[in-house]
């Protein structure tokens, strides 16, 4: 069955990602109608949220948010779609970076880096980064249950150069890596809302205390991996750019959940720029009524 749907509905993204990039963003004004306008989709969701973490602004107001995330959800979706058929020049053309010389520094000192972003702007075009860097590439990401697009999604990144490694075996890589002294850079995005089963951490995001991924900040003490932060800007449609912070140059002296606090507020600062452009449709905020008493008066 895994077979059937997926070539059924690979022809149509491979035709997709051929489109010129004019053509591309006036299909995705037409798949906005339908998202937003005729099929409504997550909108509860969406209003939800941006209810709950803008409270003092306007209906009016987070009405406005709303309409532009979802105008930049197409866009992001068909983007991704776009990478399938995208070339090298062009993804250097539309994915750029401010001061990859922060990365060359903490190569040049031999250290392996974990990268930590956002579901903010474009986290697809970040394999861009790839050639910017000296470091081996790698990018944390959650397997996907179809085995045949699950390749597709491998074969699209390491096309730029990223090899992607699946959460459950992320440790095992990234302890390797270290002990061979493999210079490496691993991207992974760490703003979603865990299970609460493996939360150590409920911290404010956006004003409500939830729970928050610890496993890059765990990793990164372990290995005593530098931690840097990319932040995304969407300049225009279709062309983004990155910067990047480091968080931490020894996590490992740094107090407990120190640097995943470090990193969300980076989020924050990146939301109230242009919310527009979060990930609006993800229940992050899902578990705000589950917050153990410990953690109530934070």
């Amino acid at each position: 069955m895994q077979l059937v749907v997926f070539l059924l509905v690979y022809p149509l993204l491979w035709l997709v990602s051929r489109l010129p990039f004019k053509a591309l963003y006036f299909l995705s004004d037409g798949v906005y109608v339908i998202l937003y306008r005729l099929v409504g989709y997550r909108k509860k969701v969406v209003r939800a949220n941006l209810a709950l973490v803008f409270p003092n602004k306007s209906e009016l107001e987070r009405k406005s948010i709303e309409k532009k995330f979802y105008k930049h959800l197409c866009d992001m979706f068909l983007e991704m779609i776009k990478t399938m058929g995208i070339s090298n020049e062009q993804l250097q053309k539309r994915f750029t970076f401010t001061n990859p010389e922060v990365l060359h520094q903490l190569e040049e000192k031999k250290l392996s880096v974990m990268l930590m972003f956002p579901h903010y702007a474009s986290w697809e075009w970040v394999i861009a980064l790839d050639q910017h860097i000296a470091s081996k590439g790698y990018a944390i990401y959650q397997k996907i249950g179809n085995k045949y697009f699950d390749k597709l999604i491998r074969d699209i990144r390491q096309k730029f150069g990223t090899t992607l490694i699946s959460t459950k075996d992320t440790k095992e890589i990234v302890a390797n890596n270290k002990e061979q002294g493999q210079l490496s850079m691993y991207g992974i995005l760490s703003d979603q809302s865990p299970m609460i089963k493996k939360t150590h951490l409920w911290t404010p995001f956006m004003g409500v205390t939830v729970p928050a991924h610890t496993g890059a900040e765990l990793l990164c003490k372990k290995l005593n991996l530098p931690a840097v932060y990319l932040k995304v800007t969407k300049l225009n449609r279709g062309h983004y750019q990155g910067s990047f912070k480091v968080l931490s140059e020894n996590p490992e002296m740094l107090p407990e959940f120190e640097l995943t606090k470090a990193f969300l507020k980076e989020v924050e600062a990146s939301i109230y720029e242009a919310p527009e452009f979060y990930f609006w449709t993800h229940k992050r905020w899902k578990h705000k009524d589950k917050v153990p008493s410990e953690f109530k008066n934070i």
